[in-house]
């Protein structure tokens, strides 16, 4: 005989979805820095390296914003325990496929077929993190889940990832690209939250009061490193002026005659 399970996504009310959404916003404002930053630059080995960082910073952005959502989720009836090979397996299918998309548009531009094809690469990468992420979770019960919900969540982090892209490549200047990051973290927590509302819980056995606790003690070691790294290149990103500014000053014209002044190494917003 099976019962159905009480899930609670919200075991410490709006503590998480917050925490959760400032990963999300942290990982794509660094991953907008870091795309703007690599197409200033023109040789390809440094443009390479400044696109993976963003790739990175990105993918453990979406990849954070998920579990630390998931330290908030219980069901009632039974423990929570995560797969460590599953868990981190989906950490990096975050930043592999997030990669695909910002070196596509990093290469190819904001072309249609670019955004199109990077967005749809990443967006499916974005849902896979998310399903991955929970095919890792261990509990006395069975996980299933609304088609139609699921297809919501998925076309969402397909959109979101295309606009994500597009503000990759498009957007200049701290403020907007701060107005980007934002925005980007609202649709990675919406795909979240979504892909969680098409959830259900089936116990094996019958349902019993007790015994149900959050997942944190579990995940807080898992996320530690993540959560590390994003805060790490966060402080090293507002202490670079390039990656805060985006472009290069021009350089001013020397009068005829004379030798053309070094290039400018300052940056501006």
């Amino acid at each position: 005989m099976q019962g159905t399970g009480t899930v609670d996504g919200f075991s410490y009310g709006l503590v998480t979805p917050v925490a959760a959404y400032l990963m999300a916003c942290l990982g794509g404002a660094l991953g907008l820095r870091c795309t703007a930053r690599a197409l200033t630059n023109e040789r390809r080995g440094r443009r390479a390296g400044w696109l993976a960082l963003a790739a990175a910073a990105i993918g453990s952005g979406i990849w954070t914003m998920h579990f630390v959502a998931m330290t908030g989720f219980a069901v009632k009836e039974t423990a929570i325990g995560y797969d460590a090979s599953l868990t981190y397996a989906s950490l990096g299918v975050a930043v592999v496929m997030v990669g695909v998309g910002v070196f596509i548009v990093g290469h190819r531009g904001v072309t249609p077929m670019a955004l199109v094809t990077g967005g749809t690469i990443t967006g499916l990468g974005i849902a896979t993190t998310h399903y991955l992420g929970m095919a890792g979770m261990r509990l006395r019960g069975q996980l299933q889940y609304d088609t139609f919900t699921v297809v919501l969540s998925v076309v969402i982090a397909v959109v979101a990832a295309t606009v994500a892209l597009w503000a990759a490549v498009s957007v200049r200047g701290f403020l907007p690209s701060l107005g980007a990051s934002l925005v980007m973290g609202l649709a990675v927590s919406g795909m979240h939250y979504t892909g969680m509302a098409a959830l259900s819980v089936h116990l094996h056995g019958p349902a019993s009061t007790g015994g149900g606790e959050s997942s944190t003690p579990v995940l807080v070691p898992m996320l530690i490193g993540p959560v590390i790294f994003l805060i790490v290149a966060g402080v090293v990103t507002l202490f670079d002026p390039r990656l805060v500014g985006g472009r290069p000053r021009r350089r001013r014209q020397a009068p005829a005659g004379l030798p053309r002044p070094a290039a400018e190494t300052s940056w501006r917003r």
